[in-house]
């Protein structure tokens, strides 16, 4: 038995001293390690200056860097904010005139331009022009087109309504009317003078009244909606039918009144402006325009699409986009529109002139040719 236990003592003997052997070597090791961090924490603090020269130094090539950079920019902000100024490719919608047209270098704003001359290559015999309503999705992408002054004839040339829409919605779009809400009042007034030949007198000084910008562009919008009314036969748009739909789009109060106003007196006094201007356009705005400033469009060959629409929204849009379809109308709906053309055919000027709006029959005033003789009458003929 002693002997049986002697070596069953040995091994156990043995792994004791291997584990006492690592347990030392491990702490010669930890004690080595303590000696090298304190010896370095002592050259660390020995060196404390020169670390501290080198943060110095980091820090005063990084705040160089800084001041250059801002020298840099402010040597070339002035520069970008030049050309952003100087771009011409700037948006139209809903900008005031004068600064497009300062803008842009043009006398005609680019949509209006863009706008009329299509449709006198694609839309002059299109029925419903300005009040059939074109597709939403066409339209929105017309007018992200017109904004970068970037515009696909051939694509449109098939769908003059969204043409026409387009045009409506610059007019409409505006911060002021194109014939400016300095002269609405004379506008208006000069609508309730009872005499024809001082109504149309007045009418024409309020004309001679506008801005520059706002005279060259009334006169491009008046002459062609003159033609196409040439057209009406074909396109059923009388000047009384477009003076509907495109006067409120011309001329509206700076503080709008409500709904009920815009349906009666109000919108039927600017009918009675808007009207007799697009049926004596040469007398009121004399001598020929070309409308084709730029030259940048084609001729595509007329095609009707009017089967295609309707004269309610369109289909494709959703219900939120035709509430706001119906709410930026400024200050009719499209709806609106057709019920005005349904009002004036069906009571004619009896009820007009119930309402105590005075509408007068003008077809007596004698086209003017030439500037000169225009002004040369300080009334029209008797």
């Amino acid at each position: 038995k002693s002997s049986g236990l002697a070596s069953n003592l040995q091994p156990s003997g043995a792994k004791a001293d291997a584990l006492r052997e690592e347990m030392e070597e491990a702490a010669n090791r930890v004690e080595i390690c303590r000696d090298q961090l304190s010896a370095d924490m002592y050259n660390f603090v020995a060196k404390e200056v020169d670390y501290a020269n080198y943060f110095q130094t980091l820090i005063e090539v990084q705040a160089e860097f800084h001041r250059k950079s801002l020298a840099l920019l402010q040597n070339f902000l002035p520069q970008i904010k030049a050309q952003q100024e100087a771009w011409m490719e700037k948006p139209s919608f809903g900008k005031p005139l004068e600064e497009h047209l300062a803008v842009s270098g043009r006398e005609i704003a680019f949509p209006v331009e863009a706008c009329v001359t299509m449709l006198l290559e694609c839309g002059m015999q299109e029925e419903g022009l300005f009040r059939v309503a074109p597709s939403a999705s066409k339209l929105k992408k017309l007018k992200a087109a017109l904004d970068c002054c970037v515009v696909d004839v051939q694509e449109y040339s098939a769908d003059p309504h969204a043409i026409a829409g387009a045009l409506k919605s610059y007019l409409r779009e505006l911060p002021e009317p194109l014939m400016t809400f300095e002269l609405y009042e004379e506008w208006i007034q000069a609508s309730n003078i009872p005499e024809q030949e001082k109504r149309l007198q007045a009418l024409w000084n309020a004309c001679e009244k506008l801005p520059k910008a706002n005279y060259n562009n009334i006169r491009y919008v008046i002459k062609f909606l003159a033609k196409l009314t040439e057209y009406q036969d074909m396109n059923k748009m009388t000047p009384s039918n477009v003076a509907i739909v495109l006067g409120p789009n011309l001329l509206w109060p700076q503080a709008e009144g409500n709904m009920t106003e815009m349906m009666t007196t109000l919108s039927l006094q600017i009918v009675g402006i808007i009207e007799p201007l697009i049926q004596h356009a040469d007398w009121f705005f004399p001598g020929d325009i070309e409308f084709n400033v730029t030259g940048n469009y084609g001729s595509p060959l007329h095609v009707n699409h009017n089967a295609n629409y309707s004269s309610m929204p369109s289909p494709d849009m959703e219900h939120g986009e035709r509430r706001q379809h119906e709410q930026a109308r400024r200050p009719l709906s499209v709806a609106t529109d057709n019920m005005m053309l349904e009002f004036c055919k069906k009571d004619g000027l009896r009820k007009i002139q119930s309402m105590g709006v005075r509408v007068m029959d003008t077809s007596w005033v004698a086209r003017r040719g030439t500037s000169a003789g225009r002004k040369a009458a300080s009334a029209p003929p008797a």
